[in-house]
């Protein structure tokens, strides 16, 4: 996945799981409430991995254009 994907999924993932959370405090699930808990913990880490991708590509990309300079 690239970094714009990694970080939509990690949204989507992260509004569901606020979603099971809420429902299942709602209607006393601590089941649903855990699940809400661990897939809104999977959208922060995929969020923080498009944001490294992100940060890898500008890096990369400063170095080639700086070689490109010197050439």
């Amino acid at each position: 996945m690239g970094s714009a994907s990694d970080k939509l999924s990690g949204i989507a993932n992260e509004a569901a799981g606020n979603v099971k959370q809420g429902v299942g405090k709602l209607i006393g699930s601590k089941k649903l409430q855990a699940e809400g808990m661990v897939q809104e913990a999977k959208g922060d880490a995929q969020k923080a991995a498009g944001a490294a991708k992100a940060g890898v590509k500008k890096a990369a990309n400063t170095v080639a254009e700086s070689a490109n300079k010197k050439l």
